[in-house]
């Protein structure tokens, strides 16, 4: 168990949050939540004990075992892949190399027999002997070769294989506690769900901050919220915190509605009737009505979700797009080996691979910025496209335009600077931000500029390559539904399970060869691919 008590940290004299009283008990996974600065990584670190608190307490029952998901991809580069998983339990790790050195000793004394009998003990209590079979399933679990990697150096590993490593050593030797940030980071499909079924039978206390709805719905027991200045706790995972979230805003916003119409209808009464003496003594209770109707302010938050929507100028026609037979080979490896498909009207395909370059050169063949090494595909007449690239580095990079300098080329009303402001406040940029150079934007600010390009296009067909990279939960959400919600045909790709499986209708995974095509949801088609021997 953890308990905090009266917690708060400041920053330069600002509060990031305060007077934060929790208990995390055994047996349950808490999502912890927040606008992107409101402070998720903070309170984890706080509560691992690596960043102290400005005032309050984090206490620990005794003897209690807590495991950090840490990603620094360099920090054990020259450890073993073994050693770093076994090293999730400092004192296993202690223990064996002390042993080693024990046995090592020439002379080998009495005195370092006993020691050696005591600490062969402790190894035995650790379930040490096992440690290197626990340490091979959860690497294999993940998706990793533990046979091939085990005694491999951390630096000769790709950095998303160093990731699932390091989630390996946090998940090693049963600890009491498990403090995760963004652990599906780098996953695949089948290692998001190893890890779901991992925490599933998981015992202790679990603290996870992640981006992905779909993993905090399925492993979360209670929903912790990090919004301007509180901490506050709920029960359920995050779909029902989002949905009572969302009904106590409409509600909350009904009925201050109620109360402005009343307030409007007595404050009329009043000004026709106070000069009436017949009518004063009414007017006089109206107003002591009105003291009591005060319009309740809506909870303050510092989320913020962004306007995401696509039109289209045009229906396009019954011809959208025909593939046949393209292959690709980038660097001696054939990323594309004859790929075929037909898109009809109104289809949202999702594309799904294992290898993710797949998916992005198919995507730049069509669009074409790559040409095919074998086969074609055509655009129906009637079609307009509208693309959302992988990698964006291009349109912001040695940029110096200003963020309304940058979208004015592409506006499809008119140019003046209060049209374009109240275009990118929308999506989030407001007062002196839009005089921002493009070329310092973070991460997301470009995701969601990219977007505001797209939606001035008014295409009817949208091509979307990993378009949730970089967002938070809230822009995720805006992108998703309005994505959703577009009138017109979709290809897109994305590793966010709860964006795949609410838009698509179809789903088209390329293969080593060929493709496997089916009319269905993203869940329906990973069980159906279960069981497909083709």
């Amino acid at each position: 168990m953890i308990t905090v008590s009266e917690l708060s940290l400041n920053f330069s004299g600002e509060p990031l949050f305060k007077d934060v009283n929790l208990k995390f008990t055994e047996g349950n996974c808490y999502g912890v939540i927040g606008a992107n600065g409101a402070g998720k990584s903070t309170f984890l670190r706080i509560l691992s004990g690596d960043l102290d608190s400005s005032t309050g307490t984090v206490s620990i029952a005794a003897k209690t075992r807590m495991s950090v998901l840490k990603q620094d991809h360099f920090a054990f580069n020259e450890e073993t892949v073994l050693n770093t998983v076994l090293g999730g339990n400092e004192r296993l790790l202690e223990v064996m190399h002390e042993k080693d050195a024990l046995y090592m000793k020439d002379p080998f004394t009495e005195e370092d027999g006993n020691k050696a009998a005591e600490l062969e003990a402790e190894f035995a209590e650790m379930d040490g002997w096992d440690a290197e079979t626990e340490a091979s399933r959860l690497l294999n679990g993940l998706g990793l070769d533990a046979d091939a990697i085990l005694y491999t150096e951390m630096k000769n590993l790709g950095d998303g294989d160093k990731v699932k490593v390091l989630l390996a050593r946090a998940l090693f030797g049963k600890p009491d506690i498990l403090l995760m940030d963004e652990p599906t980071n780098h996953l695949d499909v089948n290692a998001v769900h190893w890890l779901e079924d991992f925490l599933a039978d998981f015992t202790g206390t679990v603290v996870v901050v992640s981006h992905d709805r779909h993993f905090l719905n399925n492993v979360c027991t209670h929903i912790v919220d990090i919004d301007y200045g509180k901490v506050r706790l709920y029960v359920g995972n995050y779909e029902f915190w989002y949905e009572s979230s969302q009904l106590m805003q409409r509600m909350i916003k009904d009925q201050n509605k109620k109360n402005e119409d009343k307030i409007k209808e007595l404050q009329n009464f009043i000004q026709r009737f106070s000069a009436n003496k017949s009518k004063a003594r009414q007017a006089t209770s109206r107003r002591k009505l009105i003291d009591k109707l005060s319009v309740e302010e809506l909870p303050a938050s510092s989320r913020r979700y962004p306007w995401v929507g696509f039109t289209t100028d045009r229906e396009a026609g019954k011809d959208i797009l025909e593939v046949r037979g393209i292959s690709k080979t980038i660097d001696g490896e054939k990323v594309l080996d004859n790929v075929s498909f037909i898109v009809r009207r109104d289809d949202k395909i999702a594309f799904i691979s294992d290898n993710e370059l797949a998916m992005t050169t198919l995507f730049q063949i069509l669009m074409g910025e790559m040409d095919a090494d074998e086969g074609s595909f055509k655009w129906g007449v009637t079609t307009s496209q509208s693309y959302f690239p992988k990698d964006n580095n291009e349109y912001f990079d040695g940029h110096e335009e200003s963020m309304i300098d940058w979208i004015a080329p592409y506006s499809r009303t008119d140019t003046l600077e209060s049209t374009l402001r109240s275009f990118l406040g929308r999506m989030l940029f407001s007062g002196d931000d839009v005089y921002k150079p493009v070329r310092v934007l973070s991460g997301g600010e470009k995701v969601r500029l990219m977007l505001a390009r797209m939606m001035q296009f008014g295409s009817n067909v949208l091509v979307i390559d990993q378009p949730t990279n970089h967002l938070d939960l809230e822009s995720i959400t805006a992108v998703n539904n309005g994505v959703r919600d577009f009138k017109g045909t979709v290809l897109f790709a994305s590793h966010d399970h709860e964006f795949v499986n609410t838009i698509a209708t179809r789903v088209i995974e390329l293969r080593k060869q060929g493709v496997l095509d089916k009319e269905c949801t993203y869940d329906e088609f990973l069980e159906f691919r279960e069981a497909y021997k083709g």
